[in-house]
């Protein structure tokens, strides 16, 4: 399962994009959105989603 960005919530401060082992995070027509192919959860790499752990906006970064 991918996560997604919730793009009410979001700031658009990009510090998912550049905590994303994957870079499965990208800036599209002014929002950030997340690749599923791309996107592994962070297994593999770290123990909690990256997107989620860094995001200042609680709930922003969630499972698809």
């Amino acid at each position: 399962m991918a996560f997604k960005i919730v793009t009410s919530q979001c700031t658009l401060c990009g510090a998912c994009e550049f905590e994303c082992p994957n870079a499965a995070i990208t800036l599209r027509n002014d929002i950030y959105v997340i690749d599923p192919a791309l996107c592994s959860e962070c297994e593999g790499h770290f123990e909690n989603p990256q997107c989620a752990e860094i995001c200042p906006v609680p709930a922003t970064c969630i499972p698809a």
